[in-house]
């Protein structure tokens, strides 16, 4: 057929629009009320919430934060830091973690009677005391649901129909089954770690801080957090934060902090080492709990660019406190022991800045003294650069090794990298093909290496005055 007319096609761009990594977004493992929950999540799978209610509405809630971990971190995050999203693994599992409770008469006060919140109410066994064992059916004759006390406790409470069989009744006998989250176990929040692999294809993106409040001072979390933070689906990294233990056993003395980072070998540089807890009001939270939701905060402030640290910004608390809620006062110079000798983020409230986060190592120091690694903001900068080039370059995976395929990517990622310098995120970068990085034997297996030099900033950890008596200024001002 001949070609006629007037015509037109397309081509591709050479320069891509990076892919860029979202940073500041915590995955939590720990425990959670799921069975109170209206659209409840499952157990052991990445869930993403973006709000409050959403939270609550996937996860359930309650102000027992020694048994259900996760509502610690969902009142910290959305509550007090506005911070979203968040990716939950709840750990403990109503259908297999739960027991029988003997059932037993209850008082019922203005048609209610009121159980443990770890009632399930689907297994709710109800009979009429004093009826020959009358019994009650649900939804016919009493209805189920959690809600709070008037100690504003989060409670089950069981609420008798106007149109059921026992309107009126004074006490019920109710036997039940109870979930335990007390049977969750360290292998349990371990294996809830690793669903952190799971977190892109279950919800869409990939979290960059690791936080199991509750559980990360035991040693074998830890280091699970560690390896999982640092190979996040085999290709991504982030930071661990971590919890010093400030229990009976732990560390309830400043000049212990040392001895305990060796002893359990704490000492990498994907981990954040916090101590001790911290208490606003009524409420205790571990220190990593709120440490996510100032990093998350200090990111955002930042158009989500890592590059600051969150030492020395505004934490929600009125004091520190060991686990036992022993208040932790800590003066100046043994806040610099602890954050500045021995790579501990901790807290403190010193001359007029309030109750701030003081630390900008990660754990690896003062073992490792390498700038890309001892730094929070360095590091998490370098893993920010890492995640933005794997997800930018990903699709370019397979195709032609050709002269503009490295084009490409080069003047991308060079792109990138000056917008970064220009907006004063990194004191400079640039990204190349060295030939000695390139050996014909790696080209002919279809292996490109690209060199990318950078530089963030690091924090200004001391700012020194140096005072002189400068004599001149004597001499002038008496013979003028």
């Amino acid at each position: 057929m001949a070609s006629l007319g007037v015509k037109s096609h397309e081509k591709p761009t050479k320069v891509s629009t990076p892919n860029i990594a979202k940073v500041g977004i915590p995955f939590v493992v720990g425990t959670a009320p799921v069975h109170t929950a209206t659209k409840p999540a499952k157990a052991n799978v990445p869930v993403l919430a973006t709000s409050w209610d959403e939270a609550v509405e996937k996860l359930g809630f309650s102000y027992d934060w020694k048994k259900y971990t996760l509502c610690e971190f969902m009142y910290s995050h959305f509550q007090l830091f506005g911070q979203q999203p968040a990716i939950f693994c709840n750990v403990c599992d109503p259908a297999a973690m739960k027991e029988a409770v003997e059932a037993k008469d209850c008082p019922v006060a203005n048609h209610q009677a009121v159980l443990p919140l770890e009632a399930l109410a689907g297994s709710l066994k109800v009979t009429l005391k004093g009826e020959d064992g009358l019994t009650l059916k649900a939804d016919e004759d009493y209805r189920v649901f959690y809600d709070r006390d008037a100690s504003d406790a989060y409670v089950c409470i069981l609420e008798l129909l106007e149109d059921g069989a026992a309107y009126d009744a004074a006490a019920l006998t109710i036997g039940y089954e109870a979930v335990t989250p007390e049977a969750v176990s360290v292998a349990d929040i371990v294996e809830g770690v690793g669903q952190v692999d799971a977190a892109m294809t279950a919800v869409g993106t990939v979290p960059d801080l690791l936080c199991t409040p509750g559980w990360s001072h035991n040693p074998v979390v830890a280091a699970v957090m560690a390896a999982k933070a640092g190979a996040i689906s085999g290709i991504f990294k982030g930071k661990a934060v971590i919890d010093c233990d400030c229990g009976e056993n732990g560390v309830r003395e400043y000049s212990e902090l040392s001895g305990y980072k060796n002893k359990n070998n704490l000492v990498d540089e994907d981990q954040i080492l916090c101590w001790p807890m911290v208490r606003l009001g009524d409420y205790t939270f571990h220190l990593s709990t709120q440490l996510c939701g100032l990093m998350a905060q200090v990111d955002g402030e930042n158009r989500g660019v890592p590059y600051e640290s969150p030492s020395n910004k505004n934490l929600k608390m009125d004091a520190c406190v060991l686990e036992d809620g022993t208040e932790v006062n800590l003066t100046w110079p043994q806040a610099e022991m602890v954050a500045g000798d021995w790579g501990v983020v901790t807290a403190v409230n010193f001359l007029d800045s309030g109750w701030v986060a003081k630390g900008n190592y990660t754990a690896c120091f003062p073992g490792s003294t390498d700038v890309k690694d001892q730094f929070i903001p360095v590091s998490r900068m370098f893993d920010y650069i890492g995640n933005t080039l794997i997800r930018t370059f990903w699709p370019k995976q397979d195709k032609p090794m050709t002269v503009p395929l490295r084009d490409s990517i080069l003047q991308t990622c060079n792109i990138w990298l000056g917008g970064l310098c220009g907006s004063g995120y990194l004191y400079g970068a640039r990204c190349e093909m060295l030939a000695e990085e390139n050996p014909l034997t790696s080209l002919l297996a279809g292996h490109i290496t690209l060199h990318v030099y950078n530089a963030p900033p690091v924090p200004a950890q001391l700012i020194d005055f140096v005072l002189e008596y400068d004599v001149s200024y004597m001499e002038t001002a008496l013979t003028a």
